[in-house]
């Protein structure tokens, strides 16, 4: 049962619970992934959209007005939207992000997945995407989510999270190593 997942907990985990139960007894788990990534990408955009989800300034009845005219506009509705809506009556949307990647690992755990947190400096190719996937997936066994995130600070490489696992491949760690190996050399 989801609700025995222990990767999940706290406040998010119990709402990411909840809609996965949902969702799950509806059948519309992919659904509302989807319209959860599309609401995280909106808030990865957005600095507007942040401050009014992160923000106690703004009264519920302001910020439930504003939420629903960003989920009108964005074609999310059904579950998501009204679990988000609900999320926000219960003045609980500061955790949104939380309740995303909890969400995420329930709906992995269910399909038998294993997700990934990549951070690379530019984004990634459909083509390069997908022979992650695959190294990923002859590496674990099973088919991987990846979670991506962009950081152009790594400079170039990768770093892979897979569970307790974590490969950082990036230009940024390879040059300090080598500032270090030569203020140990000098």
């Amino acid at each position: 049962m989801a609700a025995e997942d222990t990767s999940v907990s706290g406040v998010s985990g119990r709402y990411a619970t909840a809609l996965f139960e949902l969702a799950r007894d509806q059948k519309v788990v992919d659904e509302v992934r989807a319209d959860l990534d599309k609401f995280e990408a909106l808030l990865n955009e957005s600095a507007d959209l942040k401050r009014l989800v992160r923000s106690p300034v703004f009264a519920a009845d302001a910020q439930s007005k504003a939420l629903s005219a960003v989920l009108d506009k964005a074609g999310i509705a059904g579950i998501s939207a009204n679990f988000l809506k609900v999320l926000t009556a219960n003045r609980r949307l500061f955790a949104v992000a939380d309740v995303i990647r909890a969400y995420r690992a329930l709906v992995a755990k269910f399909k038998g997945e294993a997700t990934a947190d990549v951070t690379v400096a530019e984004a990634l190719s459909d083509k390069n995407l997908d022979a992650l996937k695959v190294a990923l997936k002859s590496v674990t066994g099973k088919d991987v989510a990846l979670n991506v995130k962009i950081d152009p600070s790594i400079i170039g490489g990768l770093v892979v999270k897979l569970g307790s696992r974590m490969i950082d491949s990036s230009l940024r760690t390879k040059l300090n190593s080598i500032k270090h190996a030569m203020k140990e050399a000098g």
